[in-house]
């Protein structure tokens, strides 16, 4: 959050750090909130337990689930168990970008000298978006969030760190193709030409022996890159005396 909010709220995820365990439960920092929560020791984990440091360790950092939240004492309840690990990862990685968005702001700030307005710069910036990652990806996006700040300076170190530090995010899908032909005569110049077709798409064709192929598609989201895919199978299909079957294969990450 450019504005963090005074507590959060039920439901929310949350990072945390274990300051102190008791017999029947721990006290934990909210990272975010810069304040104390209290965790039961029946949101620990599932089942019964017996001995509480056998589940959890002071100093321990993890996510946990917000389950209850008084407003007016400023005290928050949080579980554990309620958090699956999907949760911990989608929370883990959010916090994550948001502490990368946050420094290239604070970057930007100093490197336009504005360190002495930072926090009226924050006030207007919170006018724009509810987070920082937020505020970056739209700059990335090619939009125009800043177009009423008048640090000019400011503006434009952020939008040179963003340009800088943010690398376009690509997927790649991959086909095995069994391609024959049923032309004995003119079936090898066929092959030739739907692959030099299939090319001019922005498909790879990468020969792996006949009568095997294999075609793999790079674009900006999966979806363009399996219509890449897709025209490469219209093309096969337009030449009559070729057969063909298809088979998506898994793409090994780049080490």
């Amino acid at each position: 959050m450019i504005i963090p909010k005074e507590l959060p709220a039920v439901g929310d995820f949350v990072i945390i750090k274990i300051t102190k365990i008791m017999p029947h439960g721990a006290y934990c920092r909210l990272t975010e909130y810069n304040m104390d929560s209290y965790l039961p020791i029946s949101e620990v984990s599932s089942g019964w337990i017996k001995n509480i440091h056998e589940f959890i360790r002071e100093g321990q950092q993890d996510v946990a689930k917000v389950i209850f939240v008084d407003p007016e004492k400023r005290s928050v309840d949080i579980s554990l168990k309620k958090a699956t690990g999907k949760d911990k990862k989608d929370k883990i990685n959010d916090y994550s970008l948001e502490k990368r968005a946050e420094g290239m702001v604070n970057k930007a700030i100093v490197a336009s000298k504005q360190e002495a307005a930072k926090d009226a710069l924050t006030l207007e910036l919170s006018k724009h978006a509810k987070t920082y990652n937020e505020l970056v990806n739209a700059i990335f996006e090619g939009k125009d969030p800043l177009s009423s700040i008048k640090e000019k300076e400011f503006k434009q170190a952020l939008y040179d760190l963003v340009a800088k530090t943010i690398k376009p995010r690509t997927y790649t899908v991959a086909y095995s193709v069994d391609l024959t032909t049923t032309n004995t005569k003119s079936g090898l110049n066929s092959i030739k030409e739907a692959l030099m077709e299939i090319e001019k798409k922005g498909v790879e064709v990468l020969y792996m022996g006949a009568p095997k192929y294999r075609l793999m598609a790079t674009d900006s989201s999966y979806l363009k890159a399996e219509e890449k895919i897709k025209f490469a199978q219209d093309i096969l299909e337009q030449h009559k005396n070729l057969e063909f079957s298809m088979k998506s294969i898994k793409v090994q990450a780049p080490q």
